[in-house]
């Protein structure tokens, strides 16, 4: 074991408090704060990189462990570590720092220290949701990933951006409590925190079903609205329209998505093979609710997030299908969605910037003015639609196959209508913004394409698209080893869901999880 292993994870977490820290000590001055994050944000990206360089794919249990206790009474412990399932999302975070770091560079001109240093802090929480493997340590990192992300959509909100702020935390923060109350109750009845030796004991059938139904359903309403699922979604467009660049390609998705996985299904599988009917018919209404609206939208701030309704809805089909592909695939997409939404806000902020409007009907013609904001805006729309070669498509087929041949053939036929529509949006978006006659906006405003920092962001980020649809050989391997180890209950190709039977089949689920 490389003398490193035993303190990586410790690291990765504390680096990046420590930048914020330095930053609130020092003055405020020039580019000092961004210059700080930056160079925080890279080292953390770097310690990252260390994790998959070292983890041995298709070893059980969690890799870089470290557990220690921290408070007696009641018994938490500092216990972190990763498997499959964290790995690429902790590496992903670490991408996504340097990202919005660079994407904010010119556009924070006022109280940049406590930009920067509640940003590092933001980081900080959710590496530690992705490698906390003691619940109380979850629960505290879970909670810290609220804070800087409604003070900072208040401070810096483009138009209503306390209004934004208040309403995202509320939505957020509301359902921690009942998922702070389901925790003690499991501690109540285990006298532990630590997550294996919870799933051996719901596994064993050492706790009663009863109360584990609606511990169960705590859990599920804590991520659901984080992802969010639709009918939960009533924050997100207000957040994506307030939300810095930099918080809005991490404000959704990510820690709710990982949570369903590891503390959801992983950690009550019976239980969540019973509610898992009434979520497929919740994300396949939310796939193709969010492509609708998203079509009708006039601001592009608002069409992102209803389409991000829809893109993370087909991610939770895929976790909730119950396959080893669709879990799979759906941790997959999670990263492929870290990187397309990333660039994604990255163009947004660029053209926001530069002619201060976020209406469509303002726009037109703008690829003679910015040809290289045009050339990244088309890659990544055509990695969003999931064009066959880019990493949008590697996630969509693994999702919509497994649902098709595992789960049922009419809900599968559904999902995949929310291709079409998302094409349409989308290519819709960027013919109105780039091409057509050139608006009085575009000539009105002469603006400056992409400028270092844009282009340094921009390039990875594509070429990174490129690779991931290529050769999604080099993730899915170690994602998949984890997805076999997962206790899960999968459903075979004779339990598929028909679309006029669903009543029955909640019904049957209810039957095998008592």
């Amino acid at each position: 074991m490389n003398a490193i292993d035993n303190y990586i994870l410790t690291l990765i977490l504390l680096v990046p408090l420590a930048g914020a820290l330095l930053i609130a000590l020092l003055p405020e001055r020039g580019k000092l704060s961004a210059g700080i994050a930056l160079l925080t944000a890279l080292v953390s990206f770097g310690l990252t990189l260390h994790l998959p360089a070292h983890f041995l794919a298709g070893q059980p249990g969690f890799q870089f462990e470290v557990s220690q206790p921290w408070i007696s009474n009641p018994a938490i412990n500092y216990h972190v570590g990763i498997d499959g399932l964290s790995l690429w999302l902790v590496v992903l975070t670490g991408l996504l720092a340097p990202v919005g770091v660079l994407a904010s560079w010119n556009v924070i001109q006022t109280r940049s220290k406590i930009f920067y240093a509640l940003f590092l802090v933001q980081q900080t929480a959710m590496f530690g949701v992705f490698v906390a493997l003691d619940l109380m340590l979850y629960y505290g990192f879970w909670e810290l990933s609220l804070v800087p992300m409604a003070i900072l959509i208040a401070m810096y909100g483009r138009k209503e951006g306390p209004k934004a702020a208040t309403k995202f935390f509320l939505f957020t923060f509301i359902p921690s409590a009942p998922l702070l109350v389901a925790i003690l109750w499991l501690y109540a009845k285990t006298g532990t925190f630590n997550f294996a030796e919870l799933q051996s004991a719901i596994a064993g059938g050492a706790l009663p079903a009863n109360g584990l139904f609606w511990v169960a359903l705590a859990f599920l309403f804590a991520f659901a609205v984080k992802v969010p699922i639709f009918p939960l979604h009533g924050w997100l467009a207000d957040a994506f329209s307030e939300a810095p660049v930099a918080l809005a390609m991490v404000i959704a998705g990510k820690l709710g998505l990982y949570s369903m996985l590891r503390f959801h299904v992983a950690l009550f599988p019976a239980q969540a093979k019973y509610i898992a009917p009434v979520l497929i018919a919740l994300t396949v209404i939310g796939i193709l609710y969010g492509a609708c609206l998203a079509l009708v939208q006039r601001d592009f701030w608002r069409l992102i997030a209803f389409g991000t309704v829809g893109h993370f809805s087909l991610t939770t089909l895929g976790i909730y299908g119950l396959t080893l592909t669709g879990r799979t695939g759906a941790v997959y997409q999670t990263l492929n969605q870290g990187v397309m939404e990333g660039a994604l806000f990255v163009l947004l902020g660029v053209i926001y910037s530069r002619y201060e409007s976020s209406q469509i009907a303002a726009f037109g013609g703008v690829a003679a003015k910015l040809p290289r904001t045009a050339v990244f805006f088309v890659i990544t729309s055509l990695a969003m639609v999931g064009l066959p070669m880019l990493n949008g498509f590697v996630g969509e087929f693994l999702i919509l196959s497994s649902t098709f041949i595992g789960v049922s053939q009419g809900w599968a036929t559904a999902a995949t209508v929310s291709v079409i529509l998302g094409a349409a949006y989308t290519l819709w978006l960027v013919q109105r913004v780039f091409y057509g006659p050139e608006s009085a906006l575009a000539t009105e405003k002469p603006a400056e394409d992409l400028r270092w920092n844009e282009w340094v962001v921009l390039a990875p980020l594509a070429f990174l698209m490129l690779v991931m649809g290529l050769a999604p050989g080099l993730w899915l391997p170690t994602i998949e080893s984890t997805m076999k180890l997962a206790p899960t209950q999968q459903t075979s190709s004779s339990q598929r869901i028909p679309l006029p039977q669903l009543a029955v089949t909640f019904h049957d689920s209810k039957e095998a999880a008592r």
